[in-house]
């Protein structure tokens, strides 16, 4: 399972091209820079928009239309917990595990959906359908513990409640 699905990740990446669209998008976003290494977070999030995920050659092809070195592209696109260097799934899960949640409980959820959806961090269930991922800061200490969904927050989680909530991303 492990080769077969590395193989395919290999294969994508082989054969990756910037859309027209995704080019043109890029080339928009200059406008709005002074440079155009300023222009390469947005680049990132054009071209993951459309695929989910940024593999090598994206990095390539998004320096070689900003006419920068693609370590530099690189740097970003590592720096960003936003910016994914590896297939997701369709729902990301991000759990806070700050010090404040962790006082308030994360540890008990974070055990619970690595159980549950049978995953450990960083994974993505097989079904495609959740990756798990730890965050520093959600920024809801007053409400911790936390988890985030894609764009949805979620306050005050115990495990007791994490079934409902992730029953309606399936």
């Amino acid at each position: 399972m492990y080769k077969k699905k590395h193989n395919k990740i290999r294969e994508i990446c082989t054969t990756f091209r910037l859309t027209i669209e995704e080019k043109n998008e890029i080339e928009d976003q200059k406008k709005y820079y002074e440079n155009s290494r300023s222009v390469s977070i947005e680049a990132l999030k054009i071209v993951q928009k459309k695929r989910g995920w940024i593999c090598d050659q994206a990095i390539y092809a998004i320096a070689k239309i900003l006419k920068i070195n693609p370590s530099e592209v690189e740097g970003v696109a590592t720096f960003y917990s936003q910016i994914f260097r590896q297939p997701v799934g369709k729902n990301i899960i991000r759990y806070c595990d700050s010090v404040v949640c962790y006082i308030t409980g994360y540890k008990k959820n974070e055990i619970f959906l690595k159980d549950y959806l049978k995953i450990k961090l960083g994974e993505t269930t097989l079904n495609h359908v959740f990756t798990l991922l730890p965050t520093c800061c959600l920024g809801a200490c007053d409400k911790s513990p936390v988890i985030m969904i894609n764009d949805n927050m979620y306050f005050n989680v115990t495990p007791e409640l994490i079934p409902n909530i992730l029953k309606s991303y399936k």
